[in-house]
């Protein structure tokens, strides 16, 4: 059982994380920006789900082989990152809808869900980071460690779901003014792909 006190911590600790805009807010508003309210949602939980896979692979050590292997660890950099900016390539070079009523909807949510999930899960970055923050919370004289970082992740996890949707249903009722307008369609695709490549070219440099 983890102690009050810890648990407490821990939460102010994620919440002032997962309300920094990072990488997988931009995604998520730029969803819902483009693409509408339902489509940010789905792309915050897919971010979800992906974190979910994390916190397993913390559990059972898969994320310390891959701290240890840089071989590893650039090989699942490079595949994300490659995916990023197959998604922003194909974002930008998409037709823009004729008109508001026309396909103004680029994307459909489950798609949208499973993009972001092989996103998250690609990331090496955000493995490094739950093997590295969900341990400091841990004190094994308190119980089962394997139960005590299931339960810290999954606060981060549904702290991080909370987070996108507020997100997402502030940049989803944005997105509903913009796309009125001729000109933000023409360019709203080109924007949305910017953003997937430039997080694509982030991920490529950034180091363990």
């Amino acid at each position: 059982m983890i102690a009050a006190a810890t648990l407490a911590t821990y939460v102010a600790v994620v919440l002032g994380f997962v309300f920094i805009p990072g990488p997988a807010t931009l995604l998520t508003v730029a969803r819902a920006t483009s693409s509408g309210t339902r489509v940010g949602i789905a792309t915050g939980a897919g971010i979800a789900a992906g974190d979910v896979f994390h916190t397993l692979m913390a559990m059972i050590g898969i994320s310390a082989i891959i701290a240890a292997s840089a071989m590893l660890f650039s090989v699942i950099k490079y595949a994300g990152a490659a995916y990023l900016v197959y998604l922003g390539i194909r974002a930008i070079v998409e037709k823009a809808p004729a008109g508001p009523t026309m396909g103004s909807i680029a994307i459909t949510a489950p798609v949208a869900f499973r993009q972001a999930v092989l996103t998250e899960v690609l990331n090496p970055k955000t493995a490094l980071f739950f093997l590295a923050f969900l341990p400091q919370f841990v004190r094994p004289e308190n119980g089962h460690v394997m139960l005590q970082l299931a339960t810290l992740g999954s606060i981060f996890v549904l702290l991080g779901l909370f987070s996108t949707l507020i997100f997402a249903t502030s940049a989803g009722r944005l997105g509903n003014l913009l796309r009125r307008n001729p000109a933000v369609l023409r360019w709203q695709g080109k924007v949305v792909g910017g953003i997937y490549c430039a997080l694509g070219i982030r991920l490529a440099l950034q180091q363990r």
